[in-house]
């Protein structure tokens, strides 16, 4: 039983992804799946779906990984923008830690990530290893990916992590706040490093897919025809906006300069006072805005997405329908909403559909 998309749909979701991109789409973007649509035609596999709970077992073979996500993938139903795609974020938040040496530790059920010692800034040195076991399984996934599904279904590039980020990994979180008033050219010195490691892997990852793959994607499942990402700097959100323009600010200027397009995840309140410099960012697409856990919802934030929408923006709008509902009715431009139903839920999923025809 095939994957219930026509892969003629790609042309069209190029065209019309490229059009938000650019700010020229007249409708908001809608990229809306019922995710337990279909009974596939065929007995379950053998092993679970890859996840953040079972992405350590290396036994696994890359096929029978991509077939239990083939499995997956046969039961959505693809409304509105949507499309075939699985996310590598399976492999947790920040995983070019682990591509650089890092410890990945899954027993929770979750995936975190920790190095040991921690020594002073001076003596960390960040590089890509080609041959770490991490990056290695992605890629061969990616191979029987390709094999599988010809083009037909678009693998993300896994949540590599921001700058600081990965620096308060390898150097602790208290350690790193330290350093930025101790030791600022240190800490420069180690983002710059970090920023080469992650286009370093970026471009890795890209040529095992690009001779398939449909396009680009990372963990938020923004669809791009060419190179794109969803910036961070969760680290960001423990200083103030002078330090976020010294050891921030210009990664993320340059990352929007290697990159086609770029999207920042605007994660927490105390982000907000550095959104005025992220909108000055002129190669700088969108911004996704998350509120946090106990925050009010999206509907509530109207005024911050009214600011990201006057500077020309594109907006990644978090929460349920009535949350996307209430900012589209005083946001009209730029808007981009992602998200699974049920199929108890088709009606809500076919009436958000239908905003973006």
């Amino acid at each position: 039983m095939p994957i219930h998309f026509d892969p003629s749909r790609w042309e069209g979701l190029r065209e019309t992804y490229d059009l938000w991109w650019n700010r020229r789409l007249d409708r908001p973007l809608m990229n809306i799946k019922i995710l337990d649509a279909h009974t596939p035609d065929r007995p379950p596999p053998k092993v679970p779906l890859l996840g953040q709970a079972n992405c350590h077992d290396l036994s696994i073979p890359a096929e029978e990984v991509v077939d239990a996500i083939d499995y997956h993938l046969q039961k959505i139903e693809y409304l509105g923008d949507s499309f075939p795609y699985f996310s590598f974020d399976v492999f947790g938040p920040g995983v070019l830690s682990a591509f650089c040496g890092a410890v990945l530790d899954n027993s929770s059920g979750r995936v975190w990530f920790s190095a040991e010692p921690h020594p002073p800034i001076e003596e960390i040195h960040i590089r890509y290893d080609w041959e770490n076991k991490w990056a290695k399984r992605i890629k061969d996934i990616y191979r029987a990916g390709n094999e599988r599904w010809k083009g037909q279904v678009l693998m993300g590039i896994p949540d590599l992590g921001g700058n600081l980020d990965i620096a308060a990994i390898f150097r602790t979180s208290e350690d790193l706040l330290m350093d930025l008033y101790d030791s600022p050219e240190e800490v420069l010195r180690l983002c710059a490093e970090i920023q080469a490691a992650w286009h370093e892997v970026y471009r890795d990852f890209d040529s095992v897919l690009r001779p398939v793959n449909p396009g680009y994607s990372d963990w938020d499942g923004l669809y791009s025809a060419t190179p794109s990402y969803v910036l961070q700097s969760d680290f960001s959100y423990m200083i103030g906006p002078d330090m976020f323009e010294q050891f921030t600010l210009p990664s993320l200027k340059k990352d929007c300069e290697l990159l086609d397009h770029t999207i920042y995840h605007l994660d927490g309140v105390g982000q907000i006072p550095h959104l005025d410099m992220l909108l000055n960012l002129e190669n700088l697409d969108a911004v996704q805005w998350v509120y946090g856990d106990g925050k009010p919802t999206a509907r509530h934030w109207i005024d911050l997405y009214k600011r990201i929408e006057a500077a020309g923006k594109g907006i990644h709008v978090l929460g349920d329908a009535d949350d996307f509902f209430a900012v589209y009715s005083q946001v009209k431009n730029y808007l981009y909403y992602n998200a699974g139903f049920s199929r108890q839920d088709r009606e809500i999923a076919e009436k958000l559909a239908a905003a973006g025809t």
